[in-house]
């Protein structure tokens, strides 16, 4: 059996609300790490992406209006700010044997201490269960591809009995 499971599918297929389903599910293990939610102005268009931690903190990710050198699309990351977060965060010293992550992405990707972080996890005993990009090279595809992560594709035909499937795949192992 996988140690970690990674989420996977096209963006708006549902992933996010997977993720968030499985922690309110999962409580009870006290879940450690982090869900994005998008950020919408008064009209609906989406400008940038927050962070908030499972312990209720809250960070801006990206944002259309983030300047510098690191930037996805129209967004900038906020690199520095979300490495202060993780190190706050500390998840690889977490007492808690599941850690989440939403998501391995390209804007994650820009934080070496993200990548370590990730590395070490997937070295660790801790049950990593992560959303990670659909395509991407680097860390996302090396992270597709150890024997020890079990892949999940979320699609519109199986998202609605995944949260059942994979909070009882995690109960058994927890």
């Amino acid at each position: 059996m996988a140690s970690h499971i990674l989420i996977t599918g096209l963006p708006g297929v549902g992933k996010t609300t997977l993720i968030r389903k499985l922690v309110e599910r999962l409580t009870e293990y006290r879940p450690a790490g982090f869900y994005t939610e998008e950020i919408r102005n008064e009209r609906g268009t989406r400008e940038g992406f927050r962070l908030v931690t499972l312990c209720g903190r809250q960070l801006v990710l990206s944002h259309v209006r983030h300047p510098g050198p690191h930037r996805v699309s129209r967004y900038g990351v906020d690199v520095a700010g979300f490495e202060r977060l993780l190190e706050e965060l500390d998840l690889r010293h977490s007492p808690s044997s599941l850690i989440i992550i939403d998501e391995i992405g390209k804007m994650e990707c820009f934080s070496k201490r993200f990548i370590d972080l990730v590395t070490l996890l997937l070295d660790g005993p801790k049950i990593l269960l992560a959303t990670i990009a659909l395509k991407g090279e680097g860390l996302i595809r090396q992270v597709k591809r150890k024997p020890d992560c079990r892949v999940v594709t979320v699609t519109r035909e199986n998202r609605d009995r995944l949260p059942d499937e994979l909070t009882s795949e995690l109960q058994e192992r927890l």
